[in-house]
């Protein structure tokens, strides 16, 4: 089997994945703004429904809607699978945030990766190098020290900042299912079908519990986050899938690694700029250290590869 290789143009791969940390990283901030007036559900439907409806505009334009005996090619049970995988990481993700932060969801989230490359260990055998393992013990070790500063910040609310944890993990738990369903639906589909099939089964079981009537209570500049959060559906992940075709996947994914800083960063100037839009956030230190290691981690993971 031919391996895929890339075009060799880093500057546009660098481009392309620094446009999706920025809009992955921006995005936990625009969630927070707009969980003041709309529900986990209502969110993440509004979300899947643009994403649906642009990504179907856009195969259209390109002449490539996915003929109903392509996916028919493809075992109904692992859409399921994947379509329940990435609800349930938007949903916990979500709520998850709501709980404690945007800044701490992001970092939270990085789990993902490694429970995403645990799958990978367990399931295709695939292995890892001693700097990945070196990485994974940084990650875990940033991990424990920056909940365990949260945790001393927040010490009057720390049953709920807990729950808020674990429903991130689940979240990274659930979109590490999601990914490994997808590695093998893209043996039979384009990565576009398979997104444009489960951004729309997605949006329509999220309709059933929406209450789009709740979008009119919005103002102006919760109607912006909201819009946005629909776009970076669509625009992250298009950045994201682009630039695998000019960069190698472990130096994206190194770059991808940079999300928490970007939310810290982008939480502390919207609460600086814009006081009482989004609650200010308390990191200390040594918890910001703690940011600092998991970042470091996710990216020795991913440049570790031999």
């Amino acid at each position: 089997m031919e391996l895929h290789r890339t075009t060799g143009n880093w500057r546009l791969g660098l481009g392309l994945s620094l446009v999706t940390v920025i809009l992955w990283g921006l995005v936990p901030v625009a969630i927070a703004i707009v969980l003041k007036k709309l529900d986990v559900y209502t969110i993440n439907w509004f979300r899947f429904a643009t994403a649906f409806i642009l990504l179907g505009f856009y195969l259209f334009r390109q002449e490539n809607i996915p003929k109903f005996s392509q996916l028919r090619s493809v075992p109904i049970y692992l859409f399921a699978i994947a379509i329940l995988g990435l609800m349930g990481n938007y949903i916990f993700f979500v709520m998850g945030l709501k709980a404690t932060s945007p800044s701490h969801a992001e970092v939270v989230i990085q789990l993902a990766g490694v429970f995403l490359s645990l799958g990978g260990l367990i399931i295709f055998k695939e292995r890892y190098t001693r700097y990945q393992w070196l990485g994974v013990g940084i990650l875990l070790a940033g991990f424990i020290g920056f909940f365990s500063e949260q945790l001393k910040v927040l010490a009057a609310d720390s049953d709920r900042y807990i729950n808020g944890s674990i429903m991130l993990v689940i979240a990274g738990i659930t979109w590490a299912i999601y990914a490994l369903i997808q590695k093998q639906l893209l043996t039979k589909l384009e990565s576009a079908h398979i997104m444009w099939v489960i951004y729309g089964v997605c949006g329509l079981l999220f309709w059933t519990v929406a209450k789009p009537q709740t979008l009119l209570d919005l103002n102006s500049i919760e109607w912006m986050a909201l819009i946005f959060c629909g776009l970076n559906t669509v625009i992250a992940y298009g950045a994201f899938a682009e630039s695998l075709q000019h960069w190698e996947a472990s130096r994206v994914s190194a770059i991808l690694a940079l999300a928490p800083i970007f939310t810290i960063v982008s939480m502390s100037l919207t609460a600086w700029l814009s006081p009482g839009l989004v609650t200010p956030e308390h990191i200390t230190a040594l918890g910001f250290l703690g940011a600092i290691l998991v970042v470091v981690g996710s990216m020795s993971i991913s440049l570790g590869k031999s």
